[in-house]
């Protein structure tokens, strides 16, 4: 903490450790979980606006293409509201044929559509 003039100056660590725990605390590691989640899902949601502005699509025909609401694929884009069954049928609107999750190791590759 920092002091300045009559104002408290926390850096964001200090803010985190405040409000979530230290790092390793069941409560940190599941906020830092959600943040990874969130950052994932926003990620998802660009590229599949960055595919349907390449293909010149509203958002509107997108979701007719799919299946859903303009609303819905508004969501999906901003990174809210995206399930596996969702995402393999926007990514086959868009003329995604295949897409697999790479495990690694012994694992490998697993087809998703």
């Amino acid at each position: 903490m920092k002091q300045v003039g009559k104002y408290k100056l926390y850096s964001m660590d200090e803010a985190l450790d405040k409000h979530f725990g230290a790092i390793g605390t069941p409560e940190r590691d599941e906020h830092e979980r959600r943040v990874a989640d969130a950052v994932h899902a926003y990620h998802i949601g660009e590229a599949i606006k960055r595919a349907r502005l390449e293909q010149n699509l509203t958002q509107e025909q997108l979701g007719e293409r799919v299946g859903v609401q303009k609303a819905q694929i508004s969501r999906i884009e901003r990174g809210y509201s995206i399930t596996i069954p969702t995402m393999r049928r926007v990514f086959k609107a868009l003329g995604f044929t295949t897409a697999s999750l790479e495990l690694g190791g012994a694992l490998g590759k697993i087809p998703l559509w």
